[in-house]
């Protein structure tokens, strides 16, 4: 077996960033090949993932990356145990990049993200790598692509809240601050949809639900319980769909107010909202 030197270990920590007791363990097992050591703190990467399988990831950060025509956007949750590692400059290039290849590859899938390549590897083992080096569980949690005239981030503060949100009827002027009044929105008050033709057929369901046995148990009328019910599921859409609810800065107006009023026929085609936690 060679001899493994104070240089050697460096030079492995240099290339990996994995502590130096784990470097000179690597080493020695690997006779001194840094390729076979390199291989072997990756194992090790897995191993600690594997074994912390278990754990909870309710820390980490939201990442975006949008296109420079401003049409597309993705939104990247990169979630790991603790705040300590959330902050960690390693953990945050990591969710970097991971934002900007799905920008350049828009994979259909968080799947065909993770199997993306980024450098000489793929986004899953990257992860995998830091894993070893850190010790705690790291997965991407979320991954959103969106398209649109014109689609705008909305990062709440310490990135553990993100939201995208795609405008239409922009007629050529720049909606920028409006996308971020509208992210704003959707970050404090987390609609269900755009409007109450969004609403998806169980939620409204549930809704009609609760609202009648609300209605029978305050004593009712049986024959006016539809009618009652009815009241109540557009109370719910005005308190519950983003273009129904009052904006938040200016509550005189309805969100889709302050949009038109920004430009005639602004609206939201979508959104997503994402938080960590």
């Amino acid at each position: 077996m060679s001899a493994i030197s104070a240089q050697d270990v460096n030079k492995l920590r240099s290339m990996t960033g994995a502590g130096m007791m784990d470097c000179k363990k690597a080493l020695t097992e690997a006779d001194g090949d840094f390729e076979k050591a390199i291989e072997i703190l990756r194992k090790k990467g897995q191993k600690v993932s594997a074994s912390r399988s278990d754990r909870e990831t309710k820390e980490g950060s939201v990442f975006v990356k949008v296109n420079d025509d401003k049409k597309e956007a993705v939104l990247i949750a990169l979630n790991c145990e603790t705040d300590f590692v959330a902050k960690n400059e390693e953990f945050q290039n990591l969710g970097k990049l991971i934002a900007e290849t799905a920008s350049a590859n828009k994979p259909a899938s968080k799947d065909a993200l993770l199997a993306l390549k980024a450098g000489n590897l793929t986004i899953s083992e990257k992860i995998v790598e830091l894993v070893g080096k850190i010790g705690e569980k790291i997965d991407v949690s979320e991954y959103i692509h969106m398209k649109g005239e014109v689609v705008v981030p909305y990062i709440h503060a310490g990135s553990k809240l993100g939201v995208l949100v795609s405008l239409k009827g922009i007629n050529g002027k720049d909606v920028t601050d409006a996308g971020k009044d509208v992210g704003m929105q959707i970050a404090a008050m987390n609609p269900v949809a755009v409007d109450e033709k969004s609403v998806d057929k169980t939620t409204i369901e549930k809704e009609l639900e609760i609202a009648k046995a609300q209605i029978l148990a305050e004593g009712k009328p049986e024959n006016m319980v539809e009618k009652i019910a009815q009241g109540k599921l557009q109370k719910f859409f005005k308190e519950s769909t983003l273009l129904h609810q009052p904006f938040v800065k200016d509550n005189s107006k309805t969100v889709a107010q302050y949009l038109d009023s920004v430009t005639k026929g602004l609206t939201v085609a979508e959104f997503k909202r994402v938080a960590i936690g």
